[in-house]
């Protein structure tokens, strides 16, 4: 927001962008004239460049709005010794470049007004309506005096539920730490790299999924410079050097322009030179830079059909290279970007790199979210889009938004929070699956069917013991791609819940957050998913007179201690009529029942633990776990399925392992009605064509 700064010791300034002179706008600001007929001269520069886009805007508005803005900071001085008003100038003007509208840059002029002075948010909407103070509350910081540690994540927070509404939040925000990574030369070090890597890890890619790549590039290079030094240094002098050189691409956009003129194609051919961190990533990727690797080449034409009809032409004249072929325009990226890429090899044997666009699409692949103005309004009339599925129909509200505003809600805690946001963003790339009643669900690249169950049907996914992806049974830990038609299974207990390990196939932090809170409500069962742990979930405290049980509807584990809570063991699962006795554990405060074979009991006596006796109570109900080994085949999971499903037991988890030698292994976790149907179970499981054998599970056993 208002961050301190000065002029960077070493400048990055990416080519062709104008800068204003500071010291001249700080001087104008100060006795610059200000009169009714005519704007200060500090603010026509922001006038200038928005009329460009905008040319019948009403600049009184802004003439307003700077008068506020610079009679409210007046006194206040950046670090470099600039008048503080030249911030705000700033800010406004990179927003006007990228062809902001007016309400956007009169928020932007006023945008640190409530929190470095003694404006108010009632004065802000008084004197310039309710859309503008919105957008000046939604970059407004959180007083860290009210916050303490976690007053930065949650004015993140803050500000991502505001931009939930108006996407214009984002976009201040965005040009004003643009600003403050310019002029961060002045600051501490060590103030510079935790700058840097918030902007990194939040700011860029929040930048990216609007689809602002101005803005986003420039950043990163900044971020580069900082937290690089001399990997930037190194790619500085390269471009240099490359400068210095031949211009092979400068030959081939000759070459494009001459053939499009003589297909009749109206176009525009430009050499588009990457930027720093671009050109340090194929450095990466390719070892040895090539003359052609600092640069692509641009063609914009005016419809979409010229597009195709430009690569066309392109393809016929020269040698194209196929696997670098994407078509953006058909399927547009998440974030609003559209353009054809391909690449050709030139007659000199150099391989060029050319995007297809129209100038509408080149301004949205620039400003992104910027370009659309208000998305709210059309033609001076309110346009309210009606949600489709829970989100937004207008494209400011798109998937990972509405997902991150929904996550975001569960997770009260600062730090949870700022880790998960972090990770969220970290995932840049999106897939579209399709559900079984017609909708459809976006998930992150690299989701698993975990993910698609939570997303599709929130906290009910507790239950979820499986999936079927493109009609075909799988398991949760499936991966899904980009097409994908899935369908949750739900277990009908409702009491079940999800494993530990469903965590290691989560990539949405909905997901994440829903495991790890049922978890925490249920730590035994937790602890089950461990070899060697319980279970079941520690059990309601009981009446001292009644003996307490592992859980409700399970099997009954009597001890001779009716004060003790009593728990069946997760590492050899017994169930009626299996021979049992008892572990105290915890002081005596619980005890854990397990069969009398199991190894853990030896280990126990062995370092003094004395068991203690334990019976079968009335209810016959048991949960046990089952292990299957089988060797592969088509349909085996749903064959398996089918044989459980008969006898009458409910599935409550189930993992498959990854087949070795043509083997896989099943395990599941079943409820059966009465303990004695179990025999009988076993015998249909191992019944099933290709399943050799069939077990009671026996994890090794840790100390209790």
């Amino acid at each position: 927001m208002s961050a301190e700064a000065t002029s960077p010791g070493a400048p990055i300034r990416r080519r062709g962008r104008p800068r204003i002179d500071l010291r001249r706008l700080g001087r104008a600001a100060l006795f610059g004239p200000v009169s009714r007929d005519r704007l200060p001269d500090a603010i026509a520069h922001v006038a200038e460049v928005h009329r460009v886009h905008h040319p019948e805007a009403d600049l009184s508005v802004l003439q307003r709005a700077y008068l506020l803005a610079e009679s409210s900071h007046r006194g206040q001085m950046r670090k470099s010794g600039e008048p503080f008003i030249t911030h705000p100038l700033a800010v406004t003007l990179i927003l006007a470049e990228l062809g902001a509208e007016t309400t956007t840059l009169t928020a932007s002029l006023l945008h640190d007004t409530v929190e470095d002075t003694e404006v108010t948010l009632d004065q802000v909407r008084e004197e310039f309506g309710e859309e503008v103070c919105y957008l000046v509350d939604g970059v407004t910081k959180l007083e860290k005096v009210d916050y303490g540690a976690a007053a930065e994540p949650e004015t993140f927070r803050k500000m991502l539920v505001a931009t939930g509404d108006d996407v214009r939040v984002m976009s201040i925000k965005l040009a004003d730490r643009l600003h403050n990574m310019r002029t961060l030369g002045v600051m501490r070090p060590e103030k510079q790299a935790r700058i840097a890597k918030v902007t990194r890890d939040v700011l860029i890619p929040l930048a990216e999924r609007l689809g602002v790549q101005a803005l986003k590039t420039e950043l990163e290079d900044l971020v580069f410079a900082i937290l690089h030094p001399e990997e930037y240094a190194r790619t500085d002098a390269l471009i240099t050097e490359a400068a210095d050189g031949t211009d092979p691409l400068g030959a081939t956009a000759g070459n494009v322009a001459s053939v499009l003129r003589e297909a009749g194609i109206s176009a525009e051919v430009l050499v588009r030179p990457r930027h720093f961190v671009s050109v340090h990533r194929v450095r990466i990727k390719r070892g040895e830079l090539r003359g052609s690797d600092f640069g692509r080449v641009l063609v914009l034409v005016g419809e979409d059909a010229d597009c195709y009809a430009v690569l066309g032409e392109l393809h016929t004249c020269f040698t194209p290279v196929i696997s670098e072929f994407k078509d953006f325009i058909a399927a547009p990226k998440f974030n609003l970007y559209q353009s054809l890429h391909t690449a050709v090899v030139g007659p000199d044997g150099e391989v060029a790199e050319i995007l297809i666009r129209t100038h509408r699409m080149h301004k949205v692949a620039e400003a992104g979210v910027v370009a659309l103005g208000n998305p709210y309004a059309s033609e001076g009339a309110t346009q309210t889009a009606e949600p489709v599925d829970g989100e937004r129909a207008d494209p400011t509200r798109p998937g990972w938004l509405s997902r991150l505003l929904q996550w975001q809600q569960s997770a009260p805690d600062p730090d949870t929070f700022w880790t998960t946001l972090r990770a969220d963003l970290a995932q840049d790339r999106e897939i579209t699956v399709f559900r079984t009643d017609g909708g459809t669900l976006g998930l992150p690249a690299g989701a698993s069917c975990v993910d698609a169950a939570y997303a599709q049907h929130g906290d009910a996914a507790h239950a979820c013991i499986g999936a079927r992806v493109n009609g075909r049974l799988a398991t949760l830990s499936t991966v899904l791609k980009d097409g994908d038609t899935v369908q949750p299974l739900l277990a009908e207990d409702a009491a079940s819940g999800p494993s530990p390990d469903w965590l290691d196939h989560t990539r949405t932090p909905a997901a994440r957050i829903a495991i790890t809170g049922w978890l925490d409500a249920h730590p035994q069962t937790a602890e089950a998913g461990r070899p060697g742990m319980p279970a079941d979930p520690e059990p309601q405290p009981a009446p001292p007179s009644v003996p307490r049980t592992a859980r409700a509807r399970t099997a009954t584990a009597v001890t001779e201690r009716p004060d003790a809570a009593v728990r069946l063991a997760g590492c050899c699962t017994p169930v009626p009529p299996d021979e049992v006795t008892g572990i105290p554990v915890r002081g005596g405060a619980a005890v854990t029942v397990h069969r009398l074979e199991c190894p853990a009991v030896a280990r126990m006596q062995a370092v003094g633990r004395t068991p203690v006796a334990v019976s079968w109570g009335e209810e016959q109900a048991c949960r046990v776990t089952l292990v299957a080994e089988s060797f592969g085949r088509p349909r085996l999971l749903a064959d398996l399925t089918e044989a459980i499903a008969g006898a009458d037991a409910a599935v409550i988890s189930a993992t498959v392992e990854p087949p070795s030698e043509q083997r896989v292994r099943h395990t599941y976790t079943l409820r059966l009605p009465d303990a004695a149907g179990l025999p009988a179970l076993m015998r249909a499981m191992r019944e099933v064509p290709g399943v050799y054998d069939v077990s009671r599970a026996q994890h090794p056993a840790g100390a209790l």
